[in-house]
């Protein structure tokens, strides 16, 4: 039998850590890792015991994006690119309500690098490494990286990326904003797993409510933003006073 290529564990109640585990093959996604990735993440959705998740790969890469090989020898390429649901890790990815803690642990290309920015915080590794080589490769991004990246970093900057396909160090992604913060290698899974610990302190309902209302209000103006906080606040208070949590009142 062969070994399952997204391992799933629980280190502590709360938590899923789903890891890539492709290591001879930089965690390219293959077909069949794209399935087990997108029925891994809709366990960890249905399962009410999860909260947070952490993804990040086996041995030294996060992940190398699409496995070209793959695509190279398969007969009907289209089918090795199909961006159907069941094989669409980042669809799977921004429909999951927990927060996603991205731990990575190495080069993060292509579609390695829209995987992680489907993520919700990135921790990165001092050996991480970013790259976008879609334009190389004569393919066009279906996964969001020419909408999300200028978002992140501007638009220069993401040309810069996007129009070479040069790699960005951990360091410099840290000065762009691209990730929350580097670490050490040996110091990565346990930062990861102590910023779980973090939110799972917080009232549980508020994982997911401010992760939607956070990603809802990116999606219109900032008007409509601060329209969209103020209404669902207002329904908050409703609920607040209709339990009667008077000590959680207090606290807010």
């Amino acid at each position: 039998m062969s070994a399952a290529l997204v391992l799933l564990a629980q280190p502590f109640a709360g938590c899923a850590v789903l890891t890539l585990n492709r290591p001879q093959a930089a965690n390219a996604l293959s077909m069949q890792l794209r399935r087990e990735l997108v029925v891994a993440l809709e366990r960890c959705e249905a399962d009410p015991q999860v909260r947070v998740l952490v993804l990040t790969g086996a041995g030294k890469a996060f992940c190398a994006g699409l496995d070209l090989k793959e695509l190279a020898s398969a007969t009907d390429p289209g089918q090795a690119l199909a961006s159907a649901p069941e094989f669409d890790p980042v669809l799977a990815l921004r429909r999951c309500s927990k927060p996603v803690i991205a731990a990575i642990n190495g080069v993060a290309v292509t579609g390695g690098f829209e995987l992680a920015l489907a993520c919700d915080v990135l921790l990165a590794s001092s050996e991480a490494r970013f790259a976008d080589t879609h334009a190389r490769v004569g393919v066009i991004p279906g996964w969001g990286l020419s909408q999300l990246l200028p978002r992140l970093v501007g638009p220069y900057r993401a040309k810069e990326l996007s129009l070479t396909g040069n790699f960005l160090d951990a360091q410099r992604a840290e000065a762009w904003g691209l990730v929350n913060r580097v670490v050490a290698p040996e110091q990565l899974l346990p930062e990861a797993l102590q910023l779980a610990r973090d939110m799972l302190a917080v009232q549980p309902q508020m994982l997911q409510q401010y992760k939607r209302l956070i990603a809802d209000g990116l999606q219109v103006s900032l008007r409509e933003g601060l329209a969209l906080e103020a209404e669902r606040s207002r329904a908050c208070a409703a609920d607040f006073i209709a339990s009667d949590d008077t000590a959680r009142l207090r606290a807010r």
